[in-house]
C-alpha cells in the first residue's frame, strides 16, 4: 500500500513538472559550427528524455552482451540447486518412511549435483544408516565433523555410532569434543556428565552443570543439582560428615520432594542431635512425597524413647498424610513394635481386601506376635506370594533396592522413580521358577477378605500330585497378555534384521486355509 502510495506521487510531480512547462512557453536556440537550430523548450525537452532512454538501452543490452556467459551459469546453477533441492526432500521423506531403495537413489543424485552441501551428507548418513550400512553412515558423519559448519551434528553421528559398537571410551570421546566446540549441546553435555557419574566423580559433574548452566532451565538445574549433591554426600558420609551434611541440606533445600536427599539430611541432623530441624525437614519431604524411607527415618530420630512413645510420634505423623497407605504402614509397625495389636489392626483394614506384598507381611507378622498361629500366618506369606508388588526404585526395568543418582542400565542421570515395576513388557526373560512338593502347592487362590479381618485359615491343600499337575496345566493354557509396549525403530536405525522361516509361513498358511467349515469337518 505505501510503495503504490508514492507510486502515485511521483507519477503527480512528474504530471505537475510537465503542466508548469506548457503553461511557460519558451524557445531554445543553438548554433554550433555555423548551425542553427531553433526549438520549442518542451520539444527540446522530449528530446533530451527520449536520448537518454536510448541511452539506457544501449547500455542495457551491452552489459547483457558481456555478462550473458556468467548469466547463463547462474541460471544452469540455479537449476541444478532445485534439482538438488529436490532430491534432498525426496530422501529425506523416504527415509522417514523406511524406504531404502529411494533413499538411495535421491541420496546417489544430491551426491551428485550438490556433493558439498550439508544436507547432502546428512542424506547419506541417513541412507547409510537405514540400509545397515555403518560404515558408511560412520563416512559421512566425519565428513561432516571435519567442516565447521556441521561439526556439531557429525560428532552427535559419531557418538551415536560409537555408542552402537559398544564403544563407550570413544563415544565419550565424541561427547568431549563437541561440548568443548560447542557448550550449548544438550546432548554432549549430558553424556560427559553421565560419564563422571558412572566414575563417582561427582565433583567434576557438579563443575560441568555449573558450565551449563545458562543452556538449563531453572527447575532443572535445580532438580539435577540437588541429585549430584546427595549422591556426593552419600559418598562423604563415612569420611567427612560435616560436608556431607552441608550438601545434604542444601540438595534439600533445591529439591524439597527429593526423597534421599531429605532422609540424608534428616538423619545426620538427628545424629548431631537437632532433632526438631531434623522432623521439620522429613515432615516437610513427607508431605509432597510420602515414602518408607522417610517414615523409617523419622521412627529413628530419637535414639532411647520407648515404642509407645515412638508411636504417638508416627500417629502424628501420619496424621498429615490420612489417606495414603505408607502412613496406614508406617502406624501399624509403630503398634506392632507397642504391643498395640488393634491399632495396628485398624490401621491396615481399609488395605486388607486386596493387599499388596508388604501389607500381607505385615499382617503375617501381627498374626505370628499376636496369636502366635502358624497357619494364619501361612496364609499371609501365601497371598503375600500373589498379591500385587509394591512401589520401588525403578529405572529403565532396573529394579534397586536403594535409590541411585543415575541408572545402570543407560546411565541417565535422575532416572530412578519410585513406582511400581512395569510388568509384562516385552522381550523379557521367563521366570524359571523351583518346582514344590505336591504338599506345598496351593489349591486355589485364596478369596480376598471383604469385610471381616478375622480369616479362618485355609483347608490343607491335597498331597495328590495329578491335581497339583493339571492345576499347572490350566495356568499354562490361560491366554497370555499382548505386550503393553510395541517395538518401534527410529527412521534412522534400521533395527534387528528379522529371519523368517519359509516353512513357518507354509504351515500358517496351511492353517489358515484350513479354517472355518473345512477345520470343523477335518
Amino acid at each position: 500500500m505505501i510503495r503504490i502510495v508514492i507510486f502515485l506521487i511521483v507519477v503527480g510531480l512528474i504530471s505537475l513538472g510537465f503542466v508548469w512547462l506548457a503553461d511557460r512557453p519558451g524557445d531554445v536556440v543553438i548554433t554550433w559550427q555555423g548551425k542553427h537550430i531553433e526549438t520549442s523548450l518542451m520539444v527540446m525537452t522530449d528530446a533530451v528524455l527520449l536520448g537518454m532512454a536510448a541511452i539506457a538501452a544501449i547500455c542495457i543490452v551491452l552489459y547483457l552482451i558481456v555478462r550473458s556467459p556468467f548469466l547463463l551459469r547462474n541460471v544452469r546453477r540455479h537449476r541444478r540447486s532445485e534439482r538438488a533441492y529436490q532430491a534432498m526432500s525426496g530422501g529425506l521423506v523416504a527415509v522417514g518412511s523406511g524406504d531404502i531403495a529411494a533413499a538411495r537413489k535421491h541420496a546417489a543424485t544430491v551426491n551428485r549435483l550438490a556433493p558439498h552441501e550439508p544436507l547432502s551428507l546428512l542424506l547419506a548418513a541417513q541412507s547409510a544408516q537405514l540400509a545397515g550400512d555403518r560404515e558408511g553412515a560412520e563416512r559421512a558423519f566425519r565428513a561432516m565433523a571435519g567442516r565447521d559448519d556441521t561439526k556439531p551434528l557429525g560428532l552427535h553421528g559419531l557418538f551415536i555410532e560409537a555408542h552402537r559398537r559398544d564403544d563407550h571410551a570413544g563415544a565419550l570421546a565424541y561427547a568431549e569434543e563437541a561440548a568443548r566446540t560447542a557448550p550449548s549441546l544438550g546432548w554432549a553435555s549430558r553424556a560427559v556428565m553421565e560419564a563422571r557419574c558412572k566414575e563417582g566423580d561427582w565433583a567434576g559433574a557438579l563443575r560441568l552443570l555449573e558450565q551449563n548452566l545458562r543452556t538449563l532451565e531453572k527447575s532443572v538445574y535445580r532438580r539435577l543439582r540437588a541429585v549430584l549433591l546427595t549422591a556426593q554426600a552419600h559418598a562423604l558420609e563415612a569420611t567427612d560428615r560435616g560436608r556431607a551434611k552441608a550438601q545434604a541440606l542444601e540438595a534439600q533445600k533445591l529439591a524439597p520432594t527429593l526423597v534421599p536427599a531429605a532422609a540424608l539430611a534428616g538423619r545426620l541432623l538427628a545424629e548431631d542431635g537437632q532433632h526438631h530441624k531434623a522432623s521439620r525437614v522429613i515432615v516437610g519431604a513427607w508431605r509432597a512425597n510420602p515414602h518408607p524411607e522417610l517414615a523409617q527415618t523419622y521412627a529413628e530420630l530419637r535414639f532411647g524413647e520407648s515404642a509407645r512413645d515412638r508411636l504417638k510420634r508416627i500417629e502424628a505423623f501420619a496424621k498429615r498424610v490420612p489417606e495414603h497407605i505408607e502412613s496406614a504402614i508406617a502406624t501399624s509397625r509403630a503398634a506392632i513394635d507397642a504391643q498395640e495389636f488393634a491399632k495396628a489392626r485398624a490401621a491396615l483394614a481399609s488395605y486388607l481386601a486386596a493387599p499388596t506384598k508388604r501389607i500381607a507381611l505385615i499382617m503375617a507378622e501381627l498374626e505370628r506376635a499376636e496369636h502366635n498361629d502358624e497357619g494364619r500366618v501361612r496364609e499371609w506369606l501365601s497371598r503375600a506370594v500373589h498379591a500385587a508388588p509394591d512401589p520401588a526404585w525403578t529405572a529403565d526395568g532396573h529394579v534397586s533396592d536403594r535409590w541411585l543418582p543415575a541408572s545402570p542400565v543407560t546411565g541417565h542421570l535422575d532416572a530412578f522413580e519410585w513406582r511400581v515395576p512395569l510388568t509384562g513388557i516385552a522381550g523379557a526373560a521367563p521366570v524359571i521358577e523351583p518346582e514344590l512338593p505336591p504338599a506345598i502347592l496351593p489349591s486355589a487362590p485364596i478369596a480376598p477378605m471383604q469385610d471381616r479381618v478375622d480369616v479362618q485359615p485355609p483347608a490343607p491343600p491335597p498331597t495328590d500330585g495329578a491335581s497339583a499337575l493339571a492345576r499347572l496345566r490350566r495356568k499354562a493354557d490361560q491366554p497370555k497378555a499382548e505386550p503393553i509396549i510395541p517395538l518401534v525403530h527410529a527412521p534412522d536405525d534400521p533395527g534387528p534384521e528379522v529371519v523368517v522361516d519359509e516353512e513357518t509361513e507354509q504351515e500358517r498358511e496351511q492353517e489358515t486355509k484350513a479354517s472355518g467349515w473345512r477345520k470343523l469337518f477335518g
